[in-house]
């Protein structure tokens, strides 16, 4: 078998999307499946993972030629809002794009459940949810007690630490994230990485001013780490995983902190409908005084223990082994 694995932009896109991406290589490359990045009709499949004109172009001209399409459906207008500068406003007409785009597809394919339920509004193409996925490998360094204390004295932190790893967008529950921080000065909260890694100017750009303004007014105790180059250096620096996003498809860096065994703080969002309160995390209703009151419990190293180890339990099945096999017998199934 051989798949045409186009990612439209692949050299603007960061983040979860291109991480999901960079995972299905890795499956293939693990599986001896034989793919090329480029879009091409001598494949016996085209996968693709950014529905811009050039993948609406190739998969039309790939339905002509009987070459089965699998699209992976990793952008929502739902999800794009409170992204980006002008994000609200390009969130419209995004969504009769995505309806037209996605219905080019034989297959699609839903990194979650919600995702899937989304998406059911887009297009009557049958759907097969496959997590993203995360590989252990990325992150097996955080135990690391001499990087712990490399990244705790870099950043000023003194434990237990409350972090966040990802772009810093609205969505992802920004002012959550610094006001809860606000109301409890005697913490440390630490958000991993900014909109692009490579900074300058289309970082600049990329923020809304209400993202510049949220970050300019945090507190003393919050603080914005920018693009680190050593992700298990984040997650060896931080105790608990505060997760407050409004919206998310799946969430790539909530599976790595819980393979880490951090004990997660998030707002109760459908999107984890699968995490049970309680068990494998502790879900807030998005109310500061919510964030605060579980963000307290976990002052208690027993109670963080105790949720680390269940999330730590639960993310083996999300690990690159365990989604490749769903997402090669796909290929096989939609070839």
């Amino acid at each position: 078998m051989k798949v045409s694995h186009y990612f439209e932009w692949e050299e603007y896109i960061t983040g979860g999307h291109a991480q999901s991406v960079d995972n299905q290589r890795k499956i293939m490359d693990r599986r001896g499946i034989d793919y090329t990045p480029e879009p091409t009709l001598d494949a016996d499949l085209l996968h693709l993972n950014n529905m811009g004109p050039k993948s609406l172009y190739w998969a039309k001209k790939a339905q002509r030629a009987d070459v089965p399409v699998l699209v992976h459906t990793h952008q929502t207008a739902e999800d794009f809002r409170e992204s980006f500068a002008l994000s609200n406003l390009l969130a419209k007409p995004m969504k009769p794009y995505l309806e037209y785009a996605y219905s080019l597809a034989d297959h699609l394919v839903c990194p979650s459940e919600h995702n899937r339920r989304v998406v059911a509004e887009y297009a009557d193409a049958p759907k097969t949810v496959i997590s993203n996925g995360f590989d252990p490998e990325k992150v097996e360094g955080y135990d690391d007690e001499e990087l712990r204390e490399e990244y705790l004295d870099r950043y000023d932190l003194d434990p237990p630490v409350v972090f966040n790893v990802g772009h810093v967008i609205k969505r992802k529950g920004l002012e959550s994230f610094v006001e809860t921080a606000r109301a409890m000065p005697d913490l440390d909260f630490v958000w991993f990485g900014y909109l692009n890694p490579a900074g300058g100017e289309l970082d600049r750009f990329l923020k809304s001013r209400d993202t510049k303004r949220l970050v300019e007014s945090a507190p003393d105790n919050c603080q914005f780490t920018g693009y680190v180059e050593d992700i298990e250096g984040a997650f060896a620096a931080g105790d608990v995983f505060f997760w407050p996003s409004k919206n998310e498809n799946e969430g790539i860096a909530l599976l790595e902190a819980m393979s880490c065994g951090k004990p997660l703080v998030i707002r109760d969002i459908p999107t984890y409908d699968w995490l049970d309160d309680e068990t494998h995390c502790l879900k807030a209703s998005g109310a500061v005084s919510d964030f605060t009151s579980q963000l307290d419990r976990l002052r208690d190293p027993a109670l963080r223990e105790e949720l680390g180890a269940n999330a730590a339990a639960k993310s083996r099945e999300f690990e690159l082994d365990a989604v490749g096999e769903d997402l090669v017998e796909l290929y096989q199934r939609t070839v």
